[in-house]
C-alpha cells in the first residue's frame, strides 16, 4: 500500500523522500503512515520497476537531493489500483483494545487512568481534525484551486477520522462509567 501512497503524492508534484514523509505526516498519517526508511526503500523499488524516475539535485554544503517524479507507467499503475474495488474490510490491530481485553487483573484506578488517557488522546485527535487538518485542506485549495476535486475527497477522509474518533471518545466515556460503577 505504501507504493500507492507514494505514487498518489507524486501524481501531485515531484518530491524528495523527505518531502513525501512531510506530506504524509500532514495529510494521511492518521490512517496511513510510514517511516522515512520505508519511504526510501519503496522509492528505490518504484524506480527499479519504472514507476518513478529520479534526478539528483545539487545543494550547497549539503548532499545532493534526489527528486522523484511519477512516470506514465506509474500513473497507469496508480489509476489501475484506484479503479480496483475494495471488496473486503481490512482488519486493523489496536494494541489498546488487546490490552483492555486482558485487563481484568488490573486495579480499578489504574484501568480508569488508562481509559482516561486514551479518551484524552482521541479527543485531541478530534480537535486536530476540526482545526489543523481542516485548515491544511483549506490552505491547499486556496493556493491551488485546481485541487478542488481532490480537496472534496481529502475532506471526506478528514471527516471519517473525526467521526471515528468521536465514536471512540463516546465509547471510552461509556466504558469509563461502566468500569467506575461495576468493576
Amino acid at each position: 500500500m505504501l507504493k500507492f501512497a507514494l505514487l498518489g503524492f507524486l501524481a501531485y508534484r515531484p518530491m524528495t523522500g523527505y518531502d513525501l514523509k512531510q506530506t504524509m505526516d500532514s495529510s494521511t498519517a492518521n490512517f496511513w503512515h510510514a517511516e522515512l526508511s520505508q519511504i526510501y526503500i519503496t522509492l528505490k523499488k518504484l524506480h527499479t520497476e519504472g514507476l518513478v524516475s529520479s534526478v539528483a539535485v545539487e545543494q550547497d554544503s549539503r548532499p545532493d537531493r534526489r527528486v522523484y517524479t511519477i512516470t506514465e507507467e506509474g500513473i497507469s499503475d496508480l489509476r489501475r489500483w484506484l479503479r480496483t474495488p475494495d471488496t473486503e474490510i481490512h482488519p486493523s490491530k489496536e494494541p489498546f483494545l488487546l490490552k483492555l481485553f486482558f485487563s481484568a487483573p488490573v486495579e480499578k484506578e489504574f484501568l480508569l487512568t488508562q481509559l482516561r488517557i486514551q479518551r484524552d488522546l482521541h479527543q485531541s485527535l478530534v480537535d486536530a481534525y476540526r482545526s489543523q487538518t481542516a485548515a491544511i485542506i483549506a490552505t491547499a485549495v486556496a493556493s491551488a484551486p485546481h485541487l478542488q476535486r481532490d480537496a472534496l475527497l481529502w475532506e471526506a477522509t478528514r471527516r471519517a477520522g473525526e467521526v471515528i474518533d468521536e465514536a471512540i471518545v463516546s465509547w471510552l466515556d461509556e466504558t469509563i462509567e461502566r468500569v467506575r460503577q461495576d468493576f
